[in-house]
């Protein structure tokens, strides 16, 4: 499985290319790699751990979904490769600033909170370890924008329960925390 999941690594790292992320010095890679090493206590399921590396490819980058699934059918199953798929889908938002720019911050994030509440267990799992590395990122780097980020992410997490109860928890409790220090 792990070299499973280099190969997967590698391709999200490559289809980001020279992505940065926005509050380091740091390729864009590190945030889905820690994600997916969140996501590792709860999970041992390829398909999880691997949606998890590659749940910002459909939405930051030129890859297609019809490309990403031609690549993960050269190492997974079909059964792998197509919940897979549906788990990244899942995740990658829709009401983005891009495909609706005549909308504010708030009615966007309002519709994708309830979109999100419909997402799978397995989606919102991997959901809960994004926001986890986002918050942490956001709070340390950006103390400006940290409590409306923060308060985004607890709306999220007040209609997404459905995925692993521990990592669920372990958010909750964190951004509470950052939110008081705020």
């Amino acid at each position: 499985m792990q070299d499973k999941l280099t190969q997967i690594k590698n391709f999200a790292d490559n289809a980001h290319g020279s992505q940065m992320r926005k509050y380091s010095n740091e390729r864009y890679i590190v945030h889905p790699i820690r994600v997916m090493q969140l996501c590792e206590p709860y999970t041992n399921q390829i398909e999880v751990l691997a949606a998890a590396l590659l749940h910002d490819v459909l939405e930051d980058t030129p890859i297609t979904e019809v490309e990403l699934t031609e690549f993960l059918q050269g190492i997974l199953t079909n059964e792998q490769t197509q919940k897979t798929i549906q788990l990244v889908v899942e995740l990658t938002d829709v009401y983005t600033k891009e495909n609706y720019p005549q909308w504010n911050r708030n009615y966007r994030k309002t519709l994708e909170t309830e979109r999100i509440k419909n997402i799978s267990a397995d989606a919102q799992t991997i959901k809960y370890a994004d926001i986890l590395d986002n918050a942490h990122e956001i709070t340390r780097s950006d103390p400006h924008f940290a409590p409306r980020f923060l308060k985004e992410c607890l709306q999220i997490l007040n209609v997404a329960s459905k995925g692993n109860e521990t990592l669920y928890q372990l958010a909750q409790y964190k951004l509470l925390k950052e939110l008081r220090k705020n």
